[in-house]
């Protein structure tokens, strides 16, 4: 049976394109131009994935997001964003959105990101079920997932890798902070496969996509009969973790209710079924994850002080990729990787302005930006090497990049940045001076490796001696 696409956009050109492309590379499509016209096609009918604009007539991507996850949680969502809106548009993943396009879109790109994005979600939820994930269907080859775990080379990721090191081998709960997209859950992964519980299941959980009334059910199960809809009895992702791991991705965006549930489950290692007579023992490590700081929300009550300390045995911040450049390289050739395999492509590598132009970019998004931004770059490349006119004008022209916050406070970011860039160059020459050129001693005086001191004359265009 083919997949089902609903397309939600009030560009109708581009929703006729998309349909007559979709259904050539044989998936069903439905289409909708206002979020109320793809609601309701949701409350009749079940679709794989939903391809939704950012900027609706009559709802914001966010609110769409939210009402969509209600009527079809375990659905697909793609948001389709210009590229000035995907600072924004990120966050949307704190509302369980999958992945994201932007216009201009260009068919094999989109229709990668589609394949990927519902073979991984329907991998997923049949996890989430207690059934083995399935192989790709005829015709079909899994690609490397992004999700692998690369170490960066900044000090910043140097110190994530050596507290995963340190923290894997034990049983603590440990809490990761960090902005979306700064890759909270491949650390979490890479801290499963440290521990004596590798091999045993690793179960992720997007609390910001579980709607509140589902919540419970998800996390716990339920016995059939316990609410309407409960067909038959279902273990829910702590029982399915048993023995292994369990992943609360923004477990900022718990209820109250399940919070209580939660703190239970860690002080009594014990579960409870929705409608259940009967605790279930579980033996489960606990790693949480959240890009809000939760110290606020407990001054604001929105969540418990207990739970917090519970979770918080071992902290984790992840900085984002704005402030780790040196990592910026090496992720983009990991990037490159895994896009020429998904497009059977052979680029070997990025011109000296390309690089130039990642060194440079703020990347709001962080990594989940990057992968996307490399993956279109090599799409668009005939030859061997990424340039220039194959990035978003955003990126290679980033003056015309508008931030989201007001233009004065950008301009005054921008003035403290080009500051600290002239501190950090000036610093680097007094080092050469000092070390007469030599850069293996300068990047010791510097307290850095070479391989760093290499990127910043690069950005600096600091010339060789």
């Amino acid at each position: 049976m083919s997949n089902q696409i609903l397309v939600i956009d009030d560009d109708q050109d581009l929703c006729r394109v998309l349909s007559n492309f979709l259904k050539k590379s044989n998936y069903e499509v439905d289409v909708a131009h206002k979020a109320a016209e793809g609601l309701e096609l949701l409350r009749s009918k079940s679709y794989d994935l939903i391809l939704c604009d950012y900027r609706l007539p009559d709802m914001t991507g966010v609110e769409a997001l939210q009402k969509i996850k209600v009527l079809s949680p375990d659905a697909a969502v793609i948001i389709i964003t210009g590229y000035s809106d995907v600072h924004t548009a990120v966050q949307t993943f704190r509302y369980g959105a999958n992945d994201y396009v932007t216009k201009p879109l260009y068919p094999d790109e989109l229709l990668v990101t589609v394949k990927e994005t519902i073979q991984k979600n329907q991998e997923k939820n049949q996890i989430k079920s207690g059934q083995p994930a399935g192989k790709p269907s005829s015709g079909e080859t899994a690609s490397e997932p992004v999700s692998k775990f690369v170490a960066g080379t900044s000090e910043g990721s140097k110190s994530v890798q050596q507290y995963v090191d340190l923290i894997g081998p034990t049983d603590m709960s440990v809490l990761i902070m960090g902005e979306t997209g700064t890759g909270k859950e491949y650390v979490s992964n890479s801290i499963h496969n440290k521990s004596n519980r590798a091999g045993k299941p690793f179960i992720a959980i997007d609390c910001g996509a579980l709607p509140k009334e589902l919540a419970g059910s998800e996390l716990f199960g339920h016995m059939k009969g316990s609410f309407t809809g409960a067909i038959a009895d279902k273990p829910g992702s702590f029982e399915l973790a048993n023995g292994g791991t369990i992943f609360l991705d923004e477990i900022g965006n718990l209820s109250y209710e399940n919070q209580v549930k939660l703190l239970r489950v860690i002080q009594e290692r014990k579960i409870r079924r929705i409608g259940g007579q009967k605790d279930v023992s579980v033996d489960i490590r606990i790693i949480a994850a959240t890009n809000e700081n939760l110290t606020d929300a407990i001054k604001d009550g929105r969540f418990r002080e207990d739970l917090y300390h519970r979770i918080n045995e071992f902290k984790i911040s992840l900085l984002p990729l704005r402030e780790r450049k040196e990592d910026i390289l090496t992720f983009s050739q990991h990037f490159l990787q895994l896009a020429n395999q998904s497009l059977k492509k052979s680029v070997k590598g990025f011109s000296d302005e390309v690089t130039h132009h990642f060194l440079n970019y703020q990347w709001y998004g962080n990594l989940r930006e990057l992968n996307n931004v490399v993956k279109r770059a090599v799409l668009l490349t005939q030859g061997d090497l990424v340039q220039t006119n194959a990035l978003p004008d955003e990126i290679s022209r980033p003056r015309s990049f508008a931030s989201p916050e007001n233009t004065q406070a950008a301009e005054e970011s921008h003035t403290l940045r080009s500051a600290s860039g002239e501190a950090e160059k000036q610093a680097i020459l007094n080092a050469l001076e000092a070390s007469r050129y030599n850069k293996s001693k300068a990047a010791d005086l510097l307290r850095i490796d070479r391989k760093t001191l290499y990127n910043k004359l690069k950005l600096y265009n600091i010339q060789d001696y």
